[in-house]
């Protein structure tokens, strides 16, 4: 019996613990999503001020007075606003005891003087501010930076090209305005047609860089889950329905979408307002331009877009950009074409493996816009 007692106890003693760590995890995990209390950050930013008040008056020459700005600083970052109003004040009782300790500023250094007072209160009103945006937004800034990381691997897989068969080749390079890691260009693609059909869609959001990001994030959702389950003919009318129905001041956006037969490598270009593609044609060595006609996305309802055919044949390579590649203040989109396809050029006897990056650099590589190259090539 005493035996059977003691396992008893251990029995109960495990699912104590076991019940322990699991409680102490979710709150961990909670409070690191900012779903959880803030009551132990405050009560351990709430002991840091009378520890300070102490060291400031007991040591002055290492503390000085305005070290209440640091539990305000992180304070601005791990309290709710309310929270944070009740370590101001406790930082506010801290000033007041050091002032009626140390005596007047007048009376020598390491005093409350009023510089001290000013830079205590600018802390709290810009920490105050952080707060109520942090409140208001909903991401705290524990999970702000996982949450913007999350958002950026969303769009890089989105715009991930597939696999194709043997015989073709297809790159795509992004580069963001100014280095930023959200750019308003994006694509996205499928094969459809039990994998004989490639379907690519290329779209320049109006706007550029985290401007146009938000906006892209959700077009690439959306556009990605229309490919593939319409018509091809129908991707780009119920495109534009979508951007409609968002009613965005800024709301337009220029898409093109490259409708590919792998096996015959006959396609189709239907565009919406894009710049045309370019293709080079392995036979005469020259690039020709390749042009559907169809307004903007998001500018009027009914729109059509009637499409451009051609065919790849072994050699040859079809071009998709958006306009920050080839135009910018100091040259137009004729001269800027013309570089483009110069620079391609020299990637020809090598099949243009790694080209769609170094023609970026080649090309734009300092121009304050979104840049987007898409390749796809037919091995001769």
């Amino acid at each position: 019996m005493a035996h059977g007692g003691v396992d008893s106890f251990k029995a109960r003693l495990r699912k104590a613990v076991h019940r322990a760590r699991v409680a102490l995890r979710k709150s961990a995990v909670d409070y690191f999503r900012g779903d959880g209390s803030d009551t132990l950050a405050l009560s351990g930013l709430l002991l840091t001020v009378p520890a300070f008040t102490w060291g400031t008056i007991k040591i002055p020459e290492w503390i000085s007075p305005a070290a209440l700005v640091l539990p305000i600083v992180a304070g601005a970052l791990l309290l709710r606003p309310a929270s944070l109003l009740g370590l101001y004040a406790a930082c506010a009782a801290g000033l007041i005891v050091e002032t009626f300790v140390l005596g007047p500023y007048t009376d020598g250094p390491a005093r409350v003087t009023p510089g001290t007072v000013l830079v205590v209160a600018a802390c709290g009103f810009f920490g105050l501010l952080i707060a109520q945006f942090r409140a208001r937004v909903g991401v705290p800034w524990r999970r702000g930076g996982t949450m913007l990381f999350d958002l950026r691997e969303r769009i890089r897989v989105q715009s991930a090209l597939p696999r194709l068969p043997k015989g073709w080749h297809r790159e795509m390079a992004l580069r963001p305005a100014g280095g930023q890691s959200f750019s308003g260009d994006f694509v996205v693609a499928a094969r459809t047609n039990g994998g004989r059909t490639l379907e690519v869609v290329l779209t320049d959001v109006s706007g550029k860089g985290m401007d146009a990001a938000s906006r892209a994030l959700l077009l690439s959702g959306a556009f990605g889950g229309l490919l593939g389950s319409l018509p091809p003919h129908g991707f780009l009318p119920a495109a534009n329905g979508y951007l409609l129905r968002q009613d965005w001041d800024e709301g337009f956006a220029t898409s093109i979408h490259l409708v590919l037969d792998l096996e015959s490598g006959d396609y189709e270009l239907l565009s919406a307002g894009h710049l045309p593609a370019l293709q080079l044609n392995a036979g005469t060595g020259r690039w020709e331009e390749k042009s559907g006609e169809g307004p903007l996305l998001g500018v009027y309802d009914g729109a059509q877009f009637d499409p451009v055919k051609g065919s790849l044949r072994p050699g040859d390579v079809l071009m998709l950009f958006t306009d920050g590649l080839v135009e910018t203040h100091e040259r137009d989109l004729a001269e800027g074409m013309d570089r483009l396809t110069g620079e391609a050029d020299r990637y020809v006897p090598s099949g243009f493996e790694g080209a769609a990056w170094h023609l970026i650099e080649a090309v734009a590589k300092d121009v304050n816009d979104d840049r987007a190259l898409l390749l796809v090539c037919r091995d001769a």
